[in-house]
């Protein structure tokens, strides 16, 4: 362990009187609404305090310990989310103009990674989970086939666990895509906390991924933004890891940031194996007691005792699709002050880490029991299904992003490809890419998100209708 934590060291540099004629520009003093508790410990690359581009002292001490309780060759720590992780593993892992082959649900930002070095992408679309609206994690099966098909993939990028949750073998998969040479790229940001107690997932890294992504603040006790980025093995080159990194990171991160992950990591390390166990109770507790719903249903507790599904994600769905998403999630927050992740068409997500305590639990309980009795009196609407047709690739992403565009109609766009993004956020995953064709299912999708209410991005609403970018015809 580090014999200081950067939270310690901050705080007790706040207390000599080192005068500072430097930047930020708040000159560790209150001025404002902003608290002095954060301008005091905010400081820039200064004597003393190491430099994240260029770490010998304190912040390498940070990262290597993060490697060591990870299982990782080496660590950087992120201050910008997985975004940056996403970005530089991406861009380090594959040539410009080479071929990626990723899941299909990647978080934008890997579209983005794509779109900037000019990609050929190809996609693993995995089937839906059984009762749900969602879909299962990539298995090696799937790898294996797509990397038989196409010879010339540089690099395969999955996500595990999934944003609702599912786990992938990702030790068979490492098995699978090194037997034809290639690194795989682990977009973990879901699971900061595999590993670390007897009953969780192993973590990616200690399976043999190349380059494994943390969101340290989505799982663990740590503040937004903050992530790792961890790799191994001798299959990416790191000096051309660390370029993208510096290329993609901010030149002046926020030291807040950074010790936010090493006290995360401390708490984990100290208090880690209790915490985790007692999570762990409190989740099952939570799943078997709501057994007793007759109308909304959950993961079962045995496809987390399989492997198959995170601990602390919560996905709340009706049986028979009876009641939206969206219902159950306005429900929650506007009747019982709780709020949750998000809502999709069928389902809504709530999560749960390790910083919960039983309150948050018994609440969610005791709200979810009450809904399902009231949901056998009445049934509110219908919710349309889902699953999204493999897309139709009519160009690449960078030609259709670069390329003219129009706004059209929902209906005139069909047959035409799309010129930019379209997603649900969160989680961010695309329903259209550029380059990839407007089709009569995926316009019907779109009416019931936006009759549902959901968050559209990359859809322009006027005068109560739909319009999309399309490329402009030449």
């Amino acid at each position: 362990m580090v014999q200081k934590g950067l939270f310690e060291r901050l705080a007790q540099y706040r207390e000599t009187d080192f005068y500072p004629y430097h930047m930020p520009g708040h000159k560790r003093k209150r001025l404002g609404a902003l608290p002095e508790e954060l301008t005091g410990i905010d400081i820039t690359e200064i004597d003393g305090f190491d430099n994240l581009h260029q770490a010998k002292g304190i912040l390498l001490d940070l990262q290597r310990e993060a490697s060591r309780m990870y299982g990782a060759d080496e660590t950087f720590y992120l201050i910008n989310g997985s975004t940056g992780g996403i970005l530089s593993a991406v861009s380090a892992a594959v040539p410009e103009g080479g071929h990626l082959l990723m899941a299909r649900g990647c978080h934008r930002s890997a579209y983005h990674a794509a779109y900037l070095r000019r990609l050929k992408t190809s996609y693993l679309i995995p089937p839906p989970v059984e009762g749900f609206e969602f879909y299962e994690a990539v298995n090696a099966e799937e790898v294996e086939q797509a990397l038989k098909a196409d010879p010339d993939i540089g690099a395969v990028l999955i996500v595990s666990p999934t944003y609702e949750g599912r786990i992938a073998d990702v030790r068979a998969i490492v098995k699978t895509v090194h037997r034809y040479g290639i690194p795989l790229i682990v977009d973990e940001a879901h699971g900061a906390h595999l590993g670390f107690a007897p009953r969780f997932a192993e973590g990616s890294c200690t399976c043999g991924a190349d380059l494994v992504i943390h969101s340290v603040h989505k799982t663990l006790p740590a503040l937004t933004q903050t992530a790792l980025l961890h790799v191994n093995g001798d299959l990416i080159d790191r000096d051309r890891l660390r370029r993208f990194l510096h290329i993609y990171q901010s030149s002046s991160p926020s030291y807040v940031l950074m010790a936010g992950i090493g006290d995360a990591l401390d708490i984990v390390a100290d208090r880690g194996r209790e915490r985790f166990e007692r999570f762990r109770i409190l989740y099952d507790r939570l799943i078997n007691h709501l057994k007793e719903c007759k109308n909304l249903r959950f993961i079962p507790v045995r496809d987390v005792e399989q492997g198959r599904q995170d601990v602390g994600k919560l996905v709340i769905a009706a049986k028979n699709l009876s009641v939206p998403g969206k219902w159950i999630y306005d429900t929650l927050r506007e009747k019982y002050h709780l709020q949750c992740e998000m809502a999709a068409g069928g389902y809504c997500l709530a999560m749960f880490t390790i910083a919960d305590e039983e309150d948050a639990y018994c609440r969610m309980e005791q709200a979810l029991l009450e809904m399902d009795r009231e949901l056998s009196k009445e049934r509110p609407g219908k919710a349309a299904e889902v699953f999204l047709p493999p897309p139709v690739v009519v160009c690449s992403l960078a030609e259709a992003w670069d390329g003219g565009w129009e706004i059209a109609e929902l209906s005139y766009a069909v047959g035409h490809p799309s010129a930019d993004f379209v997603n649900l956020y969160p989680p961010g995953c695309p329903i259209l890419a550029p380059g990839e064709l407007v089709t009569e299912e995926i316009c019907r999708l779109l009416g019931e998100y936006h009759a549902r209410k959901l968050t559209l991005q990359g859809v322009v609403l006027e005068q109560e209708k739909l319009y999309l970018k399309i490329l402009r015809e030449t």
